[in-house]
């Protein structure tokens, strides 16, 4: 059957969001850095990282945040000033968090300074901001795909913060005729029951839908539980993971639009 709705993921499929977190870092470390001559770029980065990860998983909303989407970094510059109730404790939760996660990085290498960890966990939130990578083919491609097909964008993650990726990349959103986030519709890609919705949104037959993204686990494990073919953008050549086997694998989207009109 001939696919007439092409269903995107957004972070790291269509925006470039590991290098956007891995700029943010790079930016804040050098002005620690600055302040304290004898840290290490690298060395800072990877602290403050597995910092953040052992505080995320040990606060009580942790589940809550694997359900919706939200990793650590995310946690690091989001507000979640979200209507539920779990986003409202994210919310009281994340200035302390994101405090403490470049407090206990610069303690690794002896240096006492909260304070001075408070203001680079604010500056850290500045640096994403202003670090909105998109990959070079996106607007290329959606340019040509959005002449044929309804496009969807499909995205997990708090509400507040995926729309502020949004807003500092403007031009994706009139591309999309739907955009679906997670936080709003209360669970997470790959559970089944958000492509099902995302299905009556595009009013058409799964076989005339195909997911696009870049996470095995979610984008292509969920949209294969309903039925859907599935494109799998493998840019980082990496392995398959013997779990969940993709429609079809690409590594650049340009690949998209001659797998899809040949369906």
């Amino acid at each position: 059957m001939t696919i007439k709705t092409i269903i995107f993921d957004l972070d790291d499929t269509l925006l470039w969001d590991k290098y956007s977190i891995s700029k943010a870092f790079e930016k804040t470390c050098t002005q620690a850095i600055e302040k304290y001559p004898q840290l290490q770029l690298n060395e800072l980065e990877r602290q403050v990282r597995e910092e953040a990860r052992h505080l995320y998983e040990h606060y009580d909303i942790y589940p809550y945040t694997v359900n919706i989407g939200i990793n650590p970094f995310e946690g690091l510059w989001g507000h979640f000033d979200d209507p539920t109730e779990q986003f409202q404790q994210m919310k009281e939760i994340v200035p302390t968090y994101r405090k403490d996660a470049w407090t206990r990085g610069l303690r690794a290498f002896g240096i006492e300074d909260a304070t001075f960890g408070q203001q680079l966990g604010e500056q850290f939130i500045q640096n994403r901001i202003e670090s909105p990578y998109v990959y070079a083919e996106t607007y290329e491609v959606l340019n040509r795909l959005k002449e044929e097909y309804q496009l969807i964008l499909l995205t997990n993650g708090a509400p507040s913060l995926q729309n502020k990726k949004l807003e500092i990349t403007p031009e994706l959103v009139p591309y999309f005729d739907h955009i679906v986030i997670s936080g709003d519709f209360g669970i997470g890609k790959p559970d089944a029951s958000i492509f099902e919705y995302v299905l009556t949104l595009a009013e058409g037959n799964v076989d005339e839908c195909i997911m696009v993204g870049d996470n095995l686990m979610t984008d292509i494990l969920g949209s294969s539980r309903v039925g859907m073919r599935n494109i799998w953008v493998n840019r980082e050549s990496k392995k398959p993971n013997g779990l969940v086997k993709p429609t079809f694998e690409i590594d650049k989207l340009t690949k998209i639009e001659q797998l899809v009109s040949e369906r």
